[in-house]
């Protein structure tokens, strides 16, 4: 739906499904922190990790996963073990205490210098599509944390005269009625909504 055209990703999921599906990471802003990266518990300083290496690490203790001839082989429950060795379980390199998933749960959460330049990117596209044609398509989101993506999408596309948006939810396929004449909503699933749009864009 996307290829050839300027787009830019703001999600509250954590878990790199969009990085997975390809979209290029530096047009992704992860508002509520990101699976993939450890921080201090505490935490003692403003500064987060990459998982990844440890991660695997730790699945291949518990035979979750073994690689061979560069291919990773996934077994089943029943040779797993339920414990890792304790010399894997993350440490802060500054204060020795456990790390923990960087993910906005408390006033804990480090917004780093990674954070805040996504942060940046994602106000640059919005600044620059001022005037232009735009289209907001939001999917999924509730009222968990609406001052995120619904409401500033909802003000987005009444300031902009050519800014409309597609609100995709099952549940909450509603808008105002000031920016109704700008709005499409969608109440079916979500993986038929974006087929469907997906096949008319492939035969127009």
């Amino acid at each position: 739906m996307i290829k050839n055209k300027d787009y830019f990703v703001i999600t509250t999921n954590v878990d790199h499904q969009f990085q997975l599906a390809g979209f290029d990471k530096a047009r992704l802003f992860y508002m509520q922190g990101d699976y993939g990266l450890f921080q201090c518990s505490v935490p003692c300083h403003n500064k987060t990790y990459d998982n990844k290496d440890l991660i695997f690490k730790m699945l291949k203790s518990q035979n979750f996963i073994i690689e061979k001839n560069g291919k990773i082989e996934i077994f089943g429950k029943s040779k797993w073990k339920t414990k890792i060795d304790s010399a894997l379980i993350p440490k802060c390199p500054v204060c020795g205490r456990e790390m923990e998933m960087n993910l906005r749960a408390d006033d804990k959460f480090i917004q780093d210098d990674g954070w805040y330049a996504h942060v940046q990117a994602y106000q640059n596209f919005v600044d620059k599509t001022k005037g232009q044609k735009l289209v907001l398509l939001e999917i999924g989101v509730g009222y968990n944390t609406p001052a995120i993506i619904k409401y500033p999408f909802e003000r987005m596309t009444y300031f902009n005269k050519n800014t409309n948006l597609i609100r995709i939810n099952k549940d909450y396929a509603v808008c105002s009625d000031k920016i109704s004449c700008k709005t499409i909503l969608f109440n079916e699933d979500v993986f038929d909504i974006l087929k469907s749009l997906t096949n008319a864009i492939k035969k127009s």
